[in-house]
């Protein structure tokens, strides 16, 4: 196990990671890290053509002045899935920033999809999140984010601290998506209908891929909701981006997978194969 990089025991982690079509397998190449960032072996539950790696962060939570990096690239025609084997936590600031960056690329016909399991903002988090990524024009991304703010199972809410995110997302050079904003606890934000409404859990899955028939889109929209849930789906040519607010996080995954079962086939031309750590 590294040590802290810092006085103050922040952990500095960076992870590297490089896949390549070769003879039919998209093959993990290139694995680098420094700190407490890991990958798992590459594991194929859907065949040789797409590779299933598990992002692993030992020391199980994120404190005040830690900062992850992930910079993974599918090569060309390669197909990656990155997860993670359990839920992020980001605890208390205790005066620090933490952060993380993630940069996806993906070579011409290869893809790309980031779905870890949900992250949970424990009360007085300050946490800074920048999420690029990088397509060539007939490359494909499918990436989700669950947002629990507090743990709501314990009694405790998100009063104080602060979540600022960026994502940016270009195809062929050109943008696609841009988003940024700031989430401040206890803020206006938090319980206007223009924010999240007074909801402790939001959810984003974003596709780019071939561009989905109004029949699918509908099938999106269709998905079964809680009552209560602020549930949407936009369609933007070759980008779908499927939104959910609610109360719970186990509602939100369902849903989410729910929409992904749905839009890969239908944007990255491959059946819906659920990792199995999300079933441990």
């Amino acid at each position: 196990m590294p040590t802290p990089a810092s006085a103050h025991g922040a952990w500095q982690a960076h992870l590297r990671l490089g896949f390549a079509l070769h003879d039919g397998v998209s093959r993990l190449v290139e694995r680098t890290h420094s700190g407490p960032l890991r990958v798992q072996k590459p594991l194929y539950p859907e065949g040789d053509a797409v590779c299933h790696a598990i992002i692993i962060h030992p020391p199980g939570g994120v404190v005040g002045g830690d900062q992850l990096a992930v910079d993974a690239t599918a090569g060309e025609g390669a197909h990656a899935l990155l997860t993670s084997p359990g839920a992020a936590k980001w605890y208390r600031a205790n005066g620090q920033v933490s952060g993380q960056h993630i940069v996806l690329r993906a070579g011409s016909g290869a893809a790309i999809e980031w779905l870890p399991q949900e992250s949970i903002f424990f009360d007085q988090a300050c946490v800074r999140l920048r999420h690029e990524v990088e397509l060539a024009l007939d490359a494909g991304y499918i990436g989700c984010d669950i947002v629990c703010l507090g743990r709501s199972a314990a009694g405790e809410i998100f009063s104080t601290g602060s979540i600022s995110q960026q994502v940016r997302i270009r195809r062929g050079g050109k943008l696609l998506w841009w988003e940024q904003g700031v989430l401040a606890a206890g803020g206006a934000l938090m319980a206007s209908p223009l924010g999240l409404g007074g909801h402790t859990v939001c959810a984003t899955l974003i596709a780019v891929g071939t561009q989905v028939s109004p029949a699918v889109l509908a099938a999106v929209r269709g998905i079964a909701v809680p009552a209560g849930t602020a549930f949407g789906a936009t369609q933007m040519k070759s980008l779908v981006v499927v939104r959910l607010l609610c109360g719970d996080s186990e509602a939100a995954r369902r849903v989410m997978l729910a929409a992904w079962q749905l839009l890969r086939p239908a944007m990255l031309g491959r059946d819906a194969v659920v990792p199995r750590i999300w079933n441990t």
